[in-house]
């Protein structure tokens, strides 16, 4: 378990502004939170994690709502789409695609562009096998993968991305918080010493490393029980999706450019950008090239 809450934290990551006022839709009695930005064609982000809130994609999204309807929310279970109990029956794959459905059907859009951030990539992914028809574009941002194939390398990568110092204070921090210390500060010194990681320019350390305490790792980990339970696997039916794709992330990034590479052998209308400077986080480390990426893509759609 703590070795699985280790590999995936980096899905939990991402960057916070100030964003309009929300309003929430019921799948059943799951409540799904959901903001809207700006005006336009419309744009859903899912945010990584599994088991983060959407609060740290309201920088982006006010980034791209300048020329269109962009829209975060809250997978099931974090933040304000409250769950009265969590566990494999109230969590899984399966439901978090019936939220983004409930959640495109309230709101009457027939085709949205999606971009997936980290496991939000994963799960943008597993949507355009089921859904297609209602996908315009796709963006994946650093995204997973669209199998399993990571977990035979992410760990390593985030080993090899940290300093000998940042590796011994992990370690010290993992195993405060594997005895049952589990307080904010114990937690926020395990996302200083984590987030070099996925990071270019480490002066952004302190906006990853508070990001990184707020994760829920009971969802963290029955999300991650679910994929290896349904052997995730996209590609057989993602051969023929034929939306536009862009595939995004940086060559220092934890994710590995051979992800990147399946992603762009299997997507047949793909493009594929790795961005100079950069880690997991293209929208910090080198927020010009990446944001420039995006809209020249989105301006290119028809």
């Amino acid at each position: 378990m703590k070795q699985l809450i280790f590999i995936f934290s980096f899905f939990l990551l991402s960057f916070s502004l100030h964003a309009q006022q929300g309003s929430i839709v019921k799948n059943g009695t799951v409540p799904i939170y959901y903001k809207t930005f700006g005006s336009g064609k419309p744009i859903l982000l899912i945010n990584g994690g599994p088991g983060m809130n959407s609060n740290g994609f309201d920088g982006i999204a006010k980034m791209l709502s300048k020329n269109n309807l962009v829209i975060t929310y809250d997978q099931r279970g974090t933040g304000r789409s409250a769950l009265p109990e969590i566990n494999s029956h109230t969590i899984s794959m399966k439901l978090m695609l019936e939220d983004i459905e409930v959640l495109r059907k309230h709101l009457d859009i027939d085709q949205w562009i999606i971009l997936g951030h980290s496991f939000g990539g994963m799960l943008a992914s597993y949507y355009a096998t089921i859904h297609p028809d209602h996908i315009e574009a796709l963006i994946l941002s650093s995204s997973g993968g669209i199998d399993l194939s990571l977990l035979s390398y992410v760990n390593t990568n985030i080993r090899k991305r940290l300093t000998r110092s940042d590796a011994d204070s992990l370690d010290y921090w993992n195993n405060k918080i594997a005895a049952g210390d589990t307080s904010y500060h114990t937690r926020l010194g395990r996302g200083r010493a984590l987030a070099p990681a996925y990071l270019y320019n480490r002066k952004y350390i302190p906006v990853i490393a508070e990001r990184l305490t707020q994760g829920n790792t009971d969802i963290n980990s029955i999300v991650w029980a679910d994929l290896r339970q349904m052997n995730f696997d996209c590609s057989a039916k993602l051969l023929s999706f034929n939306k536009p794709v862009l595939i995004i992330q940086g060559k220092n990034d934890i994710i590995a450019e051979k992800t990147a590479l399946q992603e762009q052998r299997v997507f047949k209308n793909s493009t594929l950008i790795l961005l100079d400077h950069s880690g997991h986080y293209g929208w910090l480390d080198n927020e010009t090239e990446y944001l420039s990426a995006i809209n020249i893509f989105l301006s290119k759609l028809k």
